[in-house]
């Protein structure tokens, strides 16, 4: 499918100067309450750590991704539902403080606002558990209502905090509208009895990649053939995210390693796949070719994992642009 040509208007930014948004992003996902904690070191099985510097803030992969999409420049939208609780107004001045689109997000009244509980050790690596709440009430005709809003510029986003069924249906919903869509599978699940055509790009980690596609063990499948695998199964094409090796691109006709961008130190990786697929998805919304959008997210990602917590380590398009051209 061909990528989406630029979009260009003028608006308002939150501290009221006129900004230039280019691109144009819906995300379709998850909000959450992220718990935060910082342990010396990541619990095994049955164990209990110490931990230290517990907060509270903002979470879920799709309420990350609208954020980094927004501050990167795009018209941003958000497809989702909350508590209607304090936690979920909340959230709604958040998506009002970003600029981002916040007509589809839908108030819940049977279950409280989806919580995330993350504990960071010191290397930046991290766990987490969700309960998802009203993310899982998520429906086809949320994605309906949403869908008649989208133009031939949009590039359609979504990830698994929701159910399955509904992230497929808005894959399919961009894909009758011939727009470009990116489904990052995580939480991962097996996808063997999917159909995957409606996926433009799929962008899994190396661990996702093995679970969508049913391998039960680590055996010796190396990254560019879980690529071709995960493309016989209808997608597009395949990006697999390889951590501080960069990603991989998998199309049918080329397969490209896009190497990672080096950063002094890594403080902490929670949320840098959700940067990557919202940088990504802005890059494309562009026009900019795979590889190339590629390259853009992987800056993202890296200058993601130079502070703590998710949002304020979210950078803005001169800040990508800077480490772009600094290699």
């Amino acid at each position: 499918m061909a990528l989406e040509d630029r979009m260009m208007a003028g608006v308002e930014n939150t501290q009221g100067n006129t900004v230039t948004k280019e691109g144009h992003v819906a995300v379709v996902g998850s909000y959450l309450v992220a718990l935060v904690m910082e342990v010396e070191r990541l619990p095994n099985t049955g164990e209990t750590v110490h931990g230290s510097g517990y907060f509270q803030t903002h979470g879920g992969k799709g309420s990350n991704m609208s954020v980094q999409a927004a501050r990167l420049g795009a018209h941003t939208g958000f497809v989702g539902r909350v508590g209607d609780d304090a936690n979920g107004t909340t959230f709604r001045t958040l998506l009002k403080k970003e600029g981002i689109d916040d007509r589809y997000l839908k108030y819940h009244q049977d279950s409280a606002t989806g919580v995330g509980f993350i504990m960071v050790a010191p290397d930046g690596q991290n766990i987490i558990s969700i309960d998802s709440g009203p993310n899982a009430a998520l429906s086809n005709s949320d994605i309906d209502e949403a869908a008649s809003s989208w133009t031939n510029k949009t590039v359609v986003l979504t990830q698994l905090e929701i159910p399955l069924q509904t992230a497929l249906y808005a894959m399919r919903a961009g894909f009758q509208r011939n727009l470009t869509t990116i489904l990052n599978p995580a939480p991962a699940c097996n996808l063997l009895d999917q159909d995957l055509s409606s996926v433009s790009v799929i962008t899994p980690n190396e661990t996702e990649a093995r679970v969508c596609l049913g391998l039960t063990d680590d055996g010796p499948v190396d990254e560019e053939e879980l690529g071709k695998k995960l493309l016989d199964l209808g997608c597009g094409a395949a990006i697999l995210t390889l951590g501080e090796r960069g990603s991989l691109c998998v199309t049918r006709d080329d397969i490209t390693l896009v190497p990672a961008f080096e950063i002094p130190e890594v403080v902490d990786t929670t949320g840098a796949g959700d940067a990557f697929n919202a940088s990504l998805a802005v890059a494309l919304s562009r026009g900019q070719h795979l590889a190339d959008a590629a390259r853009f997210a992987n800056a993202a990602a890296a200058l993601s994992c130079t502070k703590l917590d998710t949002l304020p380590s979210y950078h803005d398009s001169s800040q990508v642009t800077k480490i772009l051209q600094q290699t």
